[in-house]
């Protein structure tokens, strides 16, 4: 079958590396395996090895920050593995690694890593119009070098003894489809003995890039005073370490409800990356290169495992505004 190889040669050309693929799938209890070949011409190693890394790395600043020495990246999660010499452990090769051996020839040696269920997904943090440098966020990288020892603080490795290419790590929304959530609210009002009834739900419990979400809204104003105001939002929220961020996609609706009467009317809202491209730190699916996107995915996880780096989550609120200034807020996720 034909498929495209991504591949980065090495600044010295001694090295380079081969990948079928760049996106691989988090399916909650596994993640797809990262299965690629790296080439290897020995003839200028000088006794030393060549070694693959897949790093999983949260970046919190851009390099221009860094002026005293800080580093803005940290792993999250690395493995390591030699491919020459090779050790003598046995590889089952998966199909992928075959026919990237045959594109790398006599000098290609697979490898292969399986990441944790518990790392996030690739996501960018999105930057100003201003603002330069890599943009904050998880990055997965796979990368060859040439090396004495694995990891050795203290040896210098240099930029020409390397070849790196960038992969993501993506989840896909689960195929059923479940009946969306409900919540309802009574509110009591001070100086009046009758309360508010809000109810809002959702007609299905996934949405995707670009859809409209039609919020199902139902009133009960047995109160004297007026609903003034209903506010439909969809909160964006991003948990990291070491920052929380949070953004809302608001419609605001003009809609009164008198004293003593009811309304039942259906809301849309359309959360667009495209009307959003001037907000800084708006998290979206991961970038490779300059290619377009969309705003990040829900961060899907099994529950009981703790999640690591970046998580993001969406919440739809209803809030009236009350004449007198009272509010009545309701939300779910």
């Amino acid at each position: 079958a034909l498929f495209r190889v991504f591949k980065k040669t090495s600044g010295n050309g001694n090295i380079a590396l081969y990948l079928g693929r760049r996106d691989f799938v988090d399916h909650l209890d596994s993640v797809d395996v990262v299965d690629g070949v790296i080439k290897v011409d020995p003839s200028d190693l000088n006794g030393r090895k060549v070694f693959v890394y897949l790093a999983c790395a949260f970046r919190y600043g851009s390099d221009e920050l860094d002026v005293i020495g800080l580093s803005f990246r940290r792993d999250i999660w690395v493995q390591r593995v030699q491919v020459y010499p090779p050790t003598g452990e046995s590889i089952n090769k998966t199909p992928m690694q075959e026919s990237l051996l045959k594109k790398a020839g006599e000098q290609g040696y697979p490898f292969s890593f399986q990441m944790p269920t518990n790392l996030p997904c690739s996501v960018s943090l999105q930057p100003g119009p201003n603002d330069a440098g890599k943009a904050c966020g998880v990055d997965f990288e796979v990368k060859g070098y040439i090396a004495n020892e694995a990891d050795n603080a203290d040896e210098v490795i240099e930029k020409k003894d390397t070849c790196r290419l960038m992969i993501r790590k993506i989840q896909f929304a689960p195929a059923n489809n479940k009946a969306g959530p409900k919540a309802d609210i009574t509110k009591q009002f001070m100086m009046s003995d009758k309360p508010v009834h809000l109810e809002a739900s959702l007609e299905k419990e996934i949405y995707y890039h670009g859809e409209t979400i039609t919020v199902k809204v139902k009133i009960n104003n047995e109160t004297t005073k007026v609903v003034k105001k209903i506010k439909v939002s969809v909160n964006w929220l991003l948990t990291c370490i070491p920052i929380y961020l949070f953004l809302n996609f608001t419609a605001i609706h003009r809609e009164t409800v008198n004293a003593s009467s009811t309304l039942e009317k259906s809301f849309q809202i359309t959360p667009l990356l495209a009307n959003n491209k001037e907000k800084r730190g708006l998290s979206v699916d991961g970038r490779l290169k300059d290619e377009d996107t969309h705003l990040a995915s829900t961060t899907l996880s099994q529950g009981e495992k703790e999640m690591q780096g970046i998580i993001v989550s969406y919440k739809v609120k209803v809030n009236l505004m009350v004449a007198g200034g009272g509010k009545v807020t309701i939300g779910f996720p």
